[in-house]
């Protein structure tokens, strides 16, 4: 020991043995294919293998990739806790999912602590920046709104201050045992080494090719030689590399207080154009005390009861935590369905009546009031549901609640005042981690549109968010989700954690847009009423009803469902054209905890082209 300084605690020495064992530890080894280079080199050993099931002991990762899931799972087997994995996970995504997240996005993280019993959140979502105007989606040529795709969400007005940088930090100041280079020195071996083309990875950079082009910086990287990267050849991102390596070494003040923030701001302002496009672009306005001023906060989670079960979500500034407890609560108090058609017309009309609510009520808390208490409330839920009718779908949209006046007693249907207007991209991305000492992490991370704003930081491998295309298009003072200064636009991630007896037994998450929030609440009444197993609730077909005339649904659950839920009077819309990214909706990660410290890892084992589940151990064994 050396004079003067005391025993190591169990988290410095966690911490020293992870930092030195980390430093060697070795990615997925591939071939390295520069994005600039002419062709792939021969072909390199293939990637860890997608597995959509584990079972086992010891700790376990949940996510879309299995580089990412690889990464967090080693993580986990050097010692590192539930949050270490998780952040480390989050950056593995940032190279393999860079159209889904990364450092220029924002995100929400639930977290299950062992010792204390507590779940805790971070809302790590993005801002306007201070300078933002009310009328920032409207084209002063025209007068009207800009275009929606592709116009407004690839612009610099369409950008966010980033928020996954702070998320990271401050998980593992509160609650991880690893720096912040460390938990990203996996990520930025991954990003140098390369990763293995797929085919969701060449579906997405062909669907946002043009916008790609748009810029220099952004056909460079995606686009080299300017064609979509083959599937099968090797993508290198050796600019996210350093930017990972950097970030670690001078920690987030660089993005926020220093040189990397004025590079953002920079970019915003005024976009690097290639001249190959007419695409607008519009510019923002975001500047470097925008970034200066960022915070991830630190806040309570959303919780309900439901079957004995209490449920933990995102509060507001997301709309998850809300609109899913509202639709657990209302169908609580509807009778037991007959059958399982009989429950998903129940689910249906539930998401519908809290979809309404969501829309009327529903915003960031420092600018709107949230009636987040009476939204979860047992009586409110009541009255709600006593507008579902267990024989007949009632007339899309419905109308919100009357927050200020309930008292469970039904009463008739008052006019809807039209439908909420959706907007949220159906990318993002999520994953779930567990550990050794029963810690829990739920992390639903994003930027946005699928290649967000589509606009790269010159040098620095990462994409920028279009989060707030997430504001209302059309400015409404009334409007709880209206343009603000400074404002986090609503969001519908859901990142969730069960508990039962004050212990953990399922965590979930999807992406989706607003579908996330029907993803979630589906597979948890696929697993908790209609008894499925995990795996068995992941895979089914999925339906989405947001108060809309017109169910999305995938083309599977129309197979399955459609004519008996058409008896009702539910209408279905396919969920996006075949083989495109939108056919498909959600992608859950999820881990259920088991008697006896067993644990299932679920990912999907097809949408967006299959997750991959991991645990530390398949046995109780070392």
């Amino acid at each position: 020991m050396v004079e003067g300084v005391g025993p190591l605690s169990r988290e410095d020495t966690v911490r020293r043995t992870l930092a030195a064992t980390l430093a060697t530890s070795t990615a997925v080894a591939v071939t390295t294919f520069s994005a600039a280079a002419p062709a792939p080199a021969k072909p390199g050993p293939q990637p860890p293998p997608k597995v959509p099931v584990a079972t086992g002991y010891g700790g376990a990762v949940s996510s879309v990739d299995p580089n990412a899931t690889a990464i967090g799972l080693d993580v986990l087997r050097r010692g590192g806790n539930a949050v270490d994995a998780a952040v480390a996970t989050a950056a593995a995504l940032g190279v393999t999912e860079p159209y889904s997240a990364g450092v220029g996005g924002g995100g929400y993280l639930v977290h299950y602590d062992a010792a204390s019993g507590e779940v805790t959140t971070i809302d790590g979502r993005e801002t306007a920046p201070a300078a933002m105007q009310p009328d920032a989606f409207i084209d002063p040529a025209t007068g009207k709104p800009y275009p929606f795709t592709p116009d407004l969400v690839t612009s610099g007005v369409s950008v966010g201050v980033p928020g996954t940088p702070a998320t990271w930090q401050t998980a593992l100041d509160r609650w991880g045992s690893l720096s912040l280079a460390d938990a990203l020195r996996p990520a930025a071996d991954l990003a140098q080494r390369g990763f293995t083309v797929d085919p969701t990875f060449a579906l997405q950079t062909s669907e946002n090719a043009l916008r790609f082009r748009t810029f220099t910086s952004s056909g460079e990287l995606f686009l080299p030689r300017g064609r979509v990267p083959a599937v099968g050849s090797t993508f290198r991102n050796p600019d996210l590399a350093r930017t990972y390596r950097l970030l670690g070494a001078r920690g987030t003040g660089w993005l926020y207080d220093g040189a990397l923030g004025a590079e953002v701001a920079r970019t915003v302002q005024r976009p690097p154009l290639s001249g190959e496009t007419d695409l607008p672009v519009p510019v923002g306005s975001m500047t470097t005390a925008d970034l200066a001023g960022y915070r991830a906060h630190v806040q309570a989670p959303t919780s309900i009861g439901y079957r004995g079960y209490d449920v933990y979500g995102m509060a507001p500034s997301s709309s998850g935590g809300t609109t899913v407890g509202e639709s657990l609560n209302i169908l609580e108090q509807l009778p037991e369905p007959a059958d399982d058609v009989a429950a998903l017309h129940q689910y249906l009309e539930s998401t519908a009546l809290a979809f309404a609510d969501r829309g009327r009520y529903v915003g960031d808390p420092a600018y709107v009031d949230v009636p987040t208490e009476a939204l979860l409330d047992d009586t409110f839920a009541k009255e709600r549901g006593c507008l579902v009718d267990p024989a007949v779908a009632a007339t899309k949209p419905v109308a919100a609640g009357d927050v200020t006046s309930y008292d469970g007693i039904c009463e008739a249907p008052a006019d809807a005042e039209g439908v909420d207007t959706d907007t949220e991209g159906l990318s993002t991305t999520h994953l779930t981690t567990a550990d050794r000492w029963g810690n829990v992490v739920s992390y639903t991370l994003t930027i946005e549109q699928t290649g967000g704003s589509g606009i790269v930081v010159p040098g620095r491998g990462f994409l920028l968010n279009n989060e707030l295309t997430d504001f209302s298009t059309v400015y409404d003072p009334a409007d709880p989700n209206r343009i603000q200064p400074g404002k986090r636009p609503r969001s519908s991630m859901s990142p969730t954690i069960l508990l039962r007896d004050g212990k953990p037994v399922l965590a979930l998450g999807s992406p989706g847009g607003s579908t996330i929030i029907t993803t979630v609440l589906q597979v948890l009444l696929n697993r908790l009423d209609l008894g499925m197993s995990l795996p068995a609730a992941v895979a089914a077909p999925r339906a989405s009803q947001r108060n809309t005339a017109n169910v999305t649904a995938e083309q599977a659950f129309i197979d399955r469902y459609g004519a008996a839920l058409a008896s009702y009077g539910h209408h279905f819309a396919v969920a996006g054209p075949p083989g495109s990214s939108a056919s498909e909706i959600g992608a859950v990660a999820a881990i259920e905890l088991g008697p006896g410290g067993q644990l299932t890892a679920v990912a999907e084992p097809t949408r967006r082209g299959g997750g991959s589940a991991g645990v530390v151990r398949p046995t109780l064994g070392r």
